[in-house]
């Protein structure tokens, strides 16, 4: 817990985090991908110590936010049905631009570490799941 007693913030970014992203993007409302492997139990296990919201370039988009929601209502109730996933999603916040949070989980940044990097190490940067992309074609 915070200096507050509130819990810290944990900023979950949606698409190849959550959402595995490998049809790439048609619009802010549409999701074509299941889960990223582990990333409901992932969930379920962050509401117990960070307050947890999930920020994507798809939130301040008419629709996105309601996408993103439907989606994880589907997943987790798949995944622990109708009363855990309820309760998984009362604890999820759901901002419209990037909020203060203790940490950020991304699959598209560079952690700063106090060294700007070479901007051809910027250049070569690829997401964990762009491999499989090319698998599927």
């Amino acid at each position: 817990m915070g200096k507050s007693g509130k819990k810290p913030i944990l900023c979950v970014d949606f698409d190849g985090v959550l959402h595995m992203y490998l049809s790439g993007w048609t619009s802010a409302d549409y999701i074509a991908d299941g889960p990223v492997p582990g990333a409901m139990d992932f969930l379920n296990r962050a509401v117990a110590t960070f307050e947890v919201v999930v920020y994507s370039s798809r939130s301040n988009q008419p629709g996105g936010i309601n996408a993103m929601q439907d989606w994880l209502a589907l997943h987790l109730k798949t995944r622990f049905g109708l009363a855990k996933a309820k309760e998984i999603l009362s604890q999820i916040g759901w901002p419209d631009c990037k909020p203060s949070a203790k940490v950020t989980l991304d699959d598209r940044a560079v952690c700063f570490d106090g060294s700007f990097p070479s901007i051809e190490k910027l250049m070569l940067f690829q997401p964990w799941n762009e491999h499989l992309k090319v698998k599927r074609a």
